[in-house]
């Protein structure tokens, strides 16, 4: 399904796809999660409006490497990853999340074409919009779809070399046999000769992980507690953020940060056709973030048939970014 949304004037064509999943099929996939024996909830669910705003807050705390880190490789090498990728490109973000970070790819690269990939339709479309106005003359097409589940790329570029670009270490969200089936989603919607940019958070010293999920200002707790409200404005929940606290620890055995919100009491909610019980101190998966040796995710890639043509990391080897090619 296609329409058509008219942004400010601009040379490039503009055109909006939805492909947001079903009501019905989001409720199932949330009540599954809170209806096990371990309860969790989807990270993808922290990203409404206030998520995204409170995620881009986060971005800019002084315990949160990953985006400065991620920003100053940029500024090193992404001319030299430009001048490697051919021309006639159509950059494809998977998760329309910091413009700060697609602004510089778009600079870098001039692409013929952009198609960011959000679940979120109204941040979707306020950043597609700003971005095709700032640059004129590229050709935007967002489209509001599920990235953990098959989309359509726009007919309209078909014809384009697919780059697709997933920074920030996202793909740490998934366990590695789900970062395996989404890597191979990826490349059955780019194709054989199409590319990933990617961002990979490192492994490092636990007290640096569990400060960058823990900052001292409280905002990733805000953030962890807002996938609360989102649930209750989708599902008509009644959940009582004052009743959780954020929890985020680092799993050495597993290799990952691991984020819950933790019943401050025991409570009873209400989501569609049930009531959920939760005893005091009972814990709410949100999100494990994963982190990788270099050698450890070029060999998780490979499993989706992606080649590394080039790795690039900072002076203190704390986070990774990709350049890999589709198979």
């Amino acid at each position: 399904m296609s329409k058509f949304v008219r942004p400010p004037e601009a040379a490039g064509e503009y055109q909006f796809f939805d492909e947001t999943p079903p009501a019905a099929d989001i409720v199932a996939e949330v009540m599954a999660g809170l209806t096990r024996g371990t309860k969790s909830i989807s990270p993808k669910y922290f990203y409404d409006a206030t998520g995204a705003e409170l995620f881009e807050a986060i971005t800019r705390l002084p315990e949160y490497y990953l985006t400065r880190t991620e920003l100053g490789l940029f500024d090193q090498h992404l001319s030299e990853i430009a001048e490697n990728l051919s021309a006639d490109l159509c950059v494809i973000e998977y998760g329309s999340g910091s413009s700060l970070k697609i602004r510089r790819v778009l600079e870098t690269l001039m692409p013929k074409a952009y198609v960011p990939v959000d679940i979120s339709s109204e941040h979707l479309q306020s950043n597609a919009i700003a971005l095709h106005a700032d640059f004129p003359g590229l050709d935007v097409y967002p489209v509001c779809a599920d990235i953990t589940r098959e989309f359509s790329l726009p007919p309209q570029v078909k014809q384009l070399t697919p780059v697709a670009f997933y920074p920030g270490s996202s793909i740490g969200n998934f366990e590695p046999e789900t970062a395996v089936a989404f890597l191979r989603s990826v490349h059955r919607t780019i194709g054989p000769g199409g590319y990933l940019l990617l961002g990979v958070d490192r492994k490092k010293d636990p007290a640096v992980l569990e400060s960058a999920y823990d900052d001292a200002s409280g905002v990733t707790a805000a953030f962890n507690l807002n996938i609360l409200k989102h649930l209750n404005e989708t599902l008509q929940a009644d959940f009582n953020l004052d009743l959780f606290k954020h929890v985020a620890r680092y799993n050495a055995q597993a290799g990952c940060i691991q984020m819950f919100l933790q019943s401050r009491v025991t409570q009873t909610i209400t989501l569609p056709d049930r009531k959920l019980k939760l005893m005091d101190g009972e814990l709410i998966h949100t999100e494990n973030s994963y982190k990788y040796h270099p050698e450890e995710f070029t060999a998780l890639a490979a499993q989706a048939d992606f080649l590394a043509q080039a790795h690039y990391t900072d002076a203190n080897d704390w986070f990774s970014f990709f350049v890999l090619s589709a198979q």
